[in-house]
C-alpha cells in the first residue's frame, strides 16, 4: 500500500490554515493539495467569473501567486458551521502587499470543506469584496 502524495488534514481548521499559508507562501502545490481534486469544486475571486474544476481553478490560482510571496493575509471574524462531513467557514480576509501592510482589501471569504477518506478537502472557496464599513459587523452567532 502506498502512502497518498497528499498531506492529510484531521479537521477542516487545518485545512484552512494551509490555504492561508500556502497563499502567503506562494507554495502552489500546497494550496492545490487543499483542493479537492474534483471538477465539481468552485472558487470565485473578488470580481471574478465563478471557475469550476481542478485545472481552471489552479490557473487562477497560478496567476495570482506569480508574483512570488507578496501577499499576506490575517483572517478575522470567522463564523463556522460544521457537521460530519461538511464545513462551512465564513471569514473576513484583510490582504495586504508584503511591506505595505497599511494598504488592506478587506475580502468576505466562504470556504466549504467536506471530509473525504484523506481528510478534509476545500470545494468552495468564493471571496466578494468587503464594503469598508460593514467589517465589524460579521455575526457571530449563525441561525
Amino acid at each position: 500500500m502506498t502512502m497518498p502524495d497528499k498531506p492529510i488534514y484531521p479537521t477542516p481548521a487545518d485545512a484552512e490554515a494551509a490555504l492561508y499559508d500556502a497563499i502567503e507562501r506562494a507554495d502552489m502545490e500546497a494550496l492545490m493539495a487543499v483542493w479537492a481534486e474534483d471538477e465539481e469544486i468552485a472558487c470565485i475571486h473578488p470580481g471574478g467569473p465563478c471557475l469550476t474544476g481542478y485545472a481552471a481553478i489552479r490557473d487562477a490560482w497560478q496567476r495570482i501567486l506569480e508574483g512570488g510571496p507578496h501577499l499576506k493575509v490575517r483572517i478575522s471574524g470567522s463564523t463556522t458551521v460544521n457537521t460530519p462531513f461538511t464545513a462551512i467557514h465564513t471569514v473576513i480576509e484583510h490582504i495586504s502587499v508584503r511591506g505595505d501592510e497599511s494598504k488592506q482589501a478587506p475580502v468576505i471569504a466562504t470556504n466549504i470543506f467536506v471530509r473525504g477518506a484523506l481528510g478534509w478537502r476545500l470545494v468552495l472557496h468564493h471571496a466578494s469584496p468587503a464594503p469598508p464599513d460593514s467589517v465589524n459587523d460579521i455575526p457571530k452567532v449563525l441561525h
